[in-house]
């Protein structure tokens, strides 16, 4: 394993620091359906602007980090105290502007100076994904038409097709492409009055966002499915006018029911291997992952892991360079089926991430957990959320468990959360830790009604 993980660190970044640039808004937008309305369209670009202080993960050792939201250095000194980093040069409050569609990359563009001495630095350039706007930085044209053809959901599970004749214990579920909405309804119709349970997709879609599960129970309580597929534009479920996919679903359940398996396509084209990692899924939608050893069982890890390589050598053929993961669920024999591929950085990347860095300064073993969008019960401002960290922190310590924060920017939102990581040797003091910080976090409500009153 020491050595699988030297081989994705060097294809990654050289095995040197790194400069990490944190434009998931800019990534998604590519992918947003022509009719998104513009204010949700505009809450999306923020969700991906706060999600993207992960940045600061990105590589075991971050050299220079730049943010669309302000970070306090307070965070970073934190995470560099625990990762044994060396300086890291902070940018942040990039792309926080009254001008609500700026992006990263305009945002760069009027810091030519800074572009110039990243480009100069010799260091490697880790974008969350490619995009537009990051010429002379990161990637090429091959690289980007590669990532924008796979991120759609049909040409990916056009790719899963072509290659399961030659992996046998993979299941790809079927899938339907009607071409437009009035068809699509009938079939969803059609399909519920059988028995069956389809699952919708939008062509492209992130953290489960355009993925909706639709039992024939679903359908009839909506009225019908041309009613439910109103309801779920209107609710934001599934964007308006993009276009839909119909996906057979597959049954299964139990904690093993979600995996990724991530590796890099290194500069010369050779797939390297990170890790299988078991996420936490509620519905369709991510919410963390724990990586680390022994979570999978031998025989479905070595299923995924082959698969996932055989996707990676694809990618690679047409010119794609750069981390990817392969999501799957399992059957209720743990076989696993194929859902999407992603071609960027994710959540699971940034936990293979610490648990990379943790085995290096601390010893081998580490258990990560990922909690991306944790509820905290009260608006709070980052220095005060600062506080309630370290206070988490000291308890979950006595557990034997790391706390390392991954996303302290959005504490004041109207729904107001913080992403964490957990690490730990053994997967109970990790349970025992995330039960903590839930407590914790909602225990916020509390403090502030007491004030109050």
């Amino acid at each position: 394993m020491g050595e699988q993980r030297e081989g994705w660190r060097q294809a990654w970044a050289g095995g040197r620091p790194a400069v990490h640039i944190g434009n998931v808004a800019d990534f998604n937008a590519q992918f947003f359906a022509p009719d998104m309305d513009a204010r949700q369209a505009e809450r999306r670009r923020r969700q991906g602007h706060h999600y993207a202080s992960m940045a600061l993960c990105y590589s075991p050792e971050p050299a220079v980090v730049l943010l669309p939201h302000h970070v306090e250095e307070a965070w970073i000194g934190l995470l560099a105290a625990e990762l044994e980093w060396g300086r890291v040069e902070l940018h942040s409050g990039l792309a926080t502007s009254a001008d609500t569609g700026l992006t990263m990359a305009d945002a760069l563009r009027g810091r030519p100076a800074l572009l110039e001495r990243i480009a100069g630095s010799g260091h490697a350039v880790l974008p969350w994904g490619l995009t537009d706007g990051l010429d002379g930085l990161a990637g090429d044209g091959a690289a980007l038409a590669v990532t924008r053809r796979y991120e759609s959901k049909a040409a990916s599970h056009a790719l899963f097709t072509a290659l399961a004749p030659d992996h046998p214990g993979v299941l790809v579920p079927r899938q339907e492409h009607p071409d437009t909405p009035r068809r699509a309804a009938r079939r969803i119709a059609a399909r519920a009055a059988r028995g069956v349970t389809t699952v919708l997709k939008a062509p492209h879609g992130v953290g489960g966002y355009g993925t909706v599960v639709v039992t024939p129970r679903r359908v009839a309580e909506a009225g019908g499915a041309r009613a439910l597929l109103r309801r779920l534009a209107a609710e934001e479920v599934l964007a308006p006018g993009g276009g839909l996919l119909l996906e057979e679903y597959v049954p299964g359940a139990g904690r093993l029911r979600d995996l990724t398996f991530d590796a890099v396509v290194g500069p010369d084209g050779a797939v390297h291997p990170v890790g299988v990692g078991v996420m936490a899924v509620d519905g369709t939608t991510y919410q963390g992952v724990t990586v680390g050893p022994r979570l999978v069982p031998p025989e479905p890890a070595q299923t995924v892991r082959s698969f996932g390589l055989a996707v990676g050598r694809a990618l690679a053929a047409e010119g794609y360079r750069g981390w990817f993961d392969v999501d799957f669920v399992t059957d209720r024999l743990l076989r696993p089926a194929p859902t999407e591929i992603n071609l960027r950085l994710t959540g699971p990347a940034v936990a293979f991430v610490l648990r990379s860095r943790l085995d290096e300064v601390r010893g081998p073993g580490h258990l990560v957990r990922t909690l991306d969008g944790l509820p905290l019960g009260a608006r709070i401002s980052q220095q005060t959320l600062f506080e309630h960290v370290e206070a988490v922190r000291a308890r979950c310590r006595r557990l034997g468990v790391s706390v390392l924060p991954l996303v302290p920017t959005a504490s004041y939102e109207e729904l107001p959360s913080v992403g964490l990581a957990l690490a730990a040797r053994d997967g109970d003091s990790l349970d025992a830790a995330e039960a903590l910080v839930r407590s914790a976090n909602h225990a916020l409500a509390g403090l502030f009604e007491a004030l109050s009153d």
